[in-house]
């Protein structure tokens, strides 16, 4: 991979990764909505539980229920738990999206960057494999004296010929990886 593609495919996995960033941060800084109105019931339920009597709840002043008659214990910690469960789900459910958003053009620049890595050693092999193939031309013929010489050059082609296939392809796999 030359510099400028290089450069080009880390500018714009950063340019990603920041927008992901930038777009998380405001909407976690946006402010609840749901927030505001159970701030304001609770405040209601705080100034309505003051001035009525000892035995009425706030739940059963929501509920519309002034007879005296208590929320029972089991409901309220059924409803608490479910209400720990769901914020649970949500709090999972926002952590798995972030990391995604965050880590997935991470990794689909660095998926493509290894393989360009591994493409350039196996460059390498198949480069040294081709030159001690050319050294070795002269025995291109095998005869009854140069045996050993004309085995150890189809073996050096044959490197090189593996290694060059393992190089170009792991190249076209980074172009498909990088660009889909």
């Amino acid at each position: 991979m030359d510099s400028v593609r290089f450069g080009r495919v880390l500018g714009i996995g950063a340019r990603l990764a920041a927008k992901t960033v930038v777009s998380a941060v405001d909407a976690a800084t946006t402010p609840n909505p749901s927030a505001e109105a159970k701030a304001r019931q609770s405040a209601e339920a705080g100034s309505a539980s003051a001035s009525t009597a000892p035995g009425i709840t706030a739940s059963a002043m929501a509920s519309g229920n002034q007879g005296g008659a208590r929320v029972p214990l089991g409901q309220r910690a059924a409803r608490t738990t479910a209400q720990v469960r769901q914020t649970g789900r949500g709090l999972k459910e926002g952590s798995r999206r972030f990391g995604e958003a965050v880590w997935g053009p991470f990794v689909k620049v660095s998926g493509a960057l290894w393989l360009e890595l591994t493409g350039v050693f196996f460059g390498i092999f198949a480069v040294f494999g081709s030159v001690n193939a050319w050294k070795m031309r002269g025995a291109l013929h095998e005869t009854s004296a140069n045996h050993d010489e004309h085995v150890r050059l189809l073996i050096a082609a044959a490197m090189a010929a593996v290694f060059g296939y393992f190089c170009v392809s792991s190249f076209v796999k980074a172009n498909r990886r990088s660009r889909g």
